[in-house]
């Protein structure tokens, strides 16, 4: 069921409350933020619509309230970004919680939506799933560590060249933490 926050972000946590329209927009964002040469999980552009379906498909079907929920930024009726939080259900590492997917519709770029979705997905995790660290996994060079490091979070290490993209552009994945939450 979709919830309200007082950050002006809606969670999801099951997938039947993923409509097709909003399922379209989600693809749509993914599409557009990869075809900008964002950070989003797809770093081949272009990609399009039916290369990502199956992608969308997948994290949609696996939501759920303990393990899997969707944020989304909307402005008026449309959506202007969206991130994931996921917990792994081991009993050894279920206290900490993995974000992913974190993106802004380029129509929405420059605006905020990206720390407000960041700090309301911190709510939750403290709040309703009792998390008590995020981690989370960005593409070095980017200017992503400056982006959460603002928002409170810390580089715990790095992966030398982890991500080769097009081109020979080799990249670190910065590994970082946000705690206490």
């Amino acid at each position: 069921m979709a919830h309200e926050n007082p950050h002006d972000v809606v969670q999801i946590t099951d997938p039947q409350d993923v409509t097709p329209d909003l399922r379209r927009e989600l693809i749509e964002c993914w599409v557009a933020v990869t075809n900008a040469g964002g950070a989003a999980g797809f770093p081949f552009p272009p990609v399009d619509g039916a290369h990502l379906a199956p992608f969308a498909d997948k994290l949609i079907g696996q939501l759920d309230p303990e393990r899997r929920r969707l944020l989304l930024a909307l402005s008026g009726d449309a959506l202007a970004g969206w991130v994931v939080l996921d917990r792994d259900p081991d009993r050894l590492i279920s206290h900490w919680g993995t974000v992913k997917h974190l993106q802004t519709h380029t129509a929405f770029r420059g605006l905020g939506i990206g720390s407000r979705l960041m700090r309301a997905l911190r709510v939750f995790a403290r709040d309703e799933m009792r998390l008590e660290q995020l981690h989370l996994a960005a593409r070095g060079g980017a200017g992503l560590e400056g982006f959460y490091s603002r928002l409170g979070w810390r580089e715990i290490g790095r992966w030398p060249d982890a991500l080769r993209l097009d081109g020979g552009d080799t990249r670190d994945e910065v590994l970082m933490v946000l705690t206490p939450l």
